[in-house]
């Protein structure tokens, strides 16, 4: 038998467990999928956007994995400091993959970053996906300005939540307090700014024309911005996503403005070089905080590059949200490339001082960096798994714990199994039943932790 550990229940996690169970090379594994949190599915609970239903119903896809009888789904295990070392998770079982994902924000690296009102995209997301360690309510709504710093499918979900009417997420599963402060958003002006040029933007078409579809709120791109683009005045080069992109923004830019309660106005070519703290505080605001982003006016180099041109224009928010990219951060007692964010590693091998660790494995944007969809996870996870397969002979000689379930709990953890999962869900089901809703996160540490060992 091969006793195979997951650490991380997203689909990078998941499409390792299942490409393990699929392949005939070892006919005896049994995989483990260790999370920090006692909830499986990572991002796709906890960073799709509510109203995105169909990407979220991933999840059915990931539950038959994690139902399979060869699979255990180990929940509330953390691995690294505080929690289990690498070493001794490596002592119970033949081989451990490390899917951990990218999991904090990339910085601006600019002055007044850290002013209140300043947070990351990551932040916001997870406190309307009821994440047990979001941020309590503390984004400042009651300000008439938000601004959405980065043009990728993440700036593209917060600015359209933030231009949402809270009634229509009334019928997801946005926990109750975040419904509620949405409810309250004085928000009516959501400006989603780029450095580069339209054509260089990362969200996907899909995602740029549910920004149209919003029912209360208009969509303003301004044409001369468009027309600094070189590939949007002759878009035939592109690529079919970026095309496809130019069309929407240009036809957007050709309609007469129309009249919404609520604005989102798509910017091009201006980079944040200093958010601007505000003079005084007024009611309902957060005193001491941005008042304002100050942004240069870029250009094309002709090299897909951009650079400054010294031309200044101050967009007036109390929210800021940047949206620039994720990175990975170190796990303790793994090796970390900093420069890159990644473990090192060869074909999913970690490698220590530059040679192979027989056992250990990478899989996900730990792997790669924070690249692709969601489904480039089946490649990269099929890539370890085939490397751990031709390590096989060799894992299977290793002494390993023959209950590493007992071992986890003889080193201080206390799992949630997969009828502890079931458990929170089910009381977010009550949950949403008692609040004339669907299903309703639950949105903290000691809530999930009840729920998972209520008997019921």
């Amino acid at each position: 038998m091969l006793r195979v550990a997951v650490v991380g229940s997203g689909p990078s996690g998941v499409y390792t467990a299942q490409a393990l169970l699929r392949q005939r090379l070892v006919p005896d594994v049994v995989v483990h999928v260790l999370d920090r949190l006692p909830c499986p599915f990572g991002l796709v609970r906890y960073g799709v956007a509510p109203d995105h239903e169909k990407i979220k119903s991933l999840q059915g896809n990931l539950r038959t994995v994690l139902e399979d009888p060869r699979v255990t789904f180990l929940g509330h295990v953390r691995v690294g400091s505080p929690g289990i070392s690498p070493r001794q998770l490596h002592e119970l079982y033949h081989a451990v993959v490390y899917c951990v994902g990218a999991a904090t924000d990339r910085r601006l690296g600019v002055p007044g970053e850290e002013l209140p009102g300043s947070w990351s995209a990551t932040d916001f997301v997870s406190w309307y996906s009821a994440h047990p360690d979001a941020a309590a309510d503390q984004f400042p709504l009651a300000t008439p300005s938000a601004v959405v710093i980065g043009v990728g499918n993440v700036a593209v979900d917060v600015a359209r939540v933030l231009a949402r009417d809270a009634a229509e997420l009334r019928d997801t599963d946005v926990p109750d307090a975040a419904l509620a402060a949405l409810g309250r958003s004085r928000v009516r002006d959501v400006h989603m700014v780029g450095r580069r040029g339209p054509s260089q933007a990362k969200f996907t078409t899909k995602e740029l024309r549910e920004l149209g579809a919003l029912p209360g709120a208009a969509v303003r791109v301004r044409a001369d911005e468009l027309a600094r683009d070189p590939a949007f005045v002759d878009p035939s080069g592109l690529p079919a996503v970026a095309r496809r992109n130019v069309e929407v923004l240009r036809g957007w830019a050709q309609q007469p403005p129309v009249d919404r309660p609520r604005r989102i106005h798509l910017r091009f070519f201006l980079r944040p070089v200093a958010l601007l703290a505000q003079r005084g505080g007024a009611p309902g605001e957060v005193g001491g905080g941005v008042r304002a982003v100050r942004f240069e006016r870029t250009a094309p180099d002709g090299q897909g590059r951009v650079v400054g041109t010294g031309t200044y224009e101050d967009i007036d928010a109390r929210l800021v949200l940047r949206s620039v990219g994720y990175r990975g951060v170190p796990l303790p007692g793994l090796p970390f490339d900093p420069a890159l964010g990644t473990v090192p590693h060869r074909a999913g091998r970690v490698l220590r001082a530059g040679a192979p660790s027989l056992g250990e494995y990478v899989a996900g944007w730990i792997k790669r960096g924070p690249t692709g969809v969601i489904g480039t996870n089946r490649s990269c996870a099929k890539e370890t798994v085939d490397a751990l397969l031709a390590d096989a002979a060799h894992l299977a000689s290793r002494t390993v714990a023959a209950d590493p379930v007992a071992a986890l709990r003889g080193l201080g953890q206390e799992p949630v199994e997969w009828p502890g999962w079931l458990r929170i869900e089910a009381a977010e089901a009550e949950l949403g039943r008692r609040l004339g809703r669907t299903n309703v996160k639950i949105p903290d540490w000691e809530g999930l932790l009840s729920a998972a060992r209520t008997a019921r």
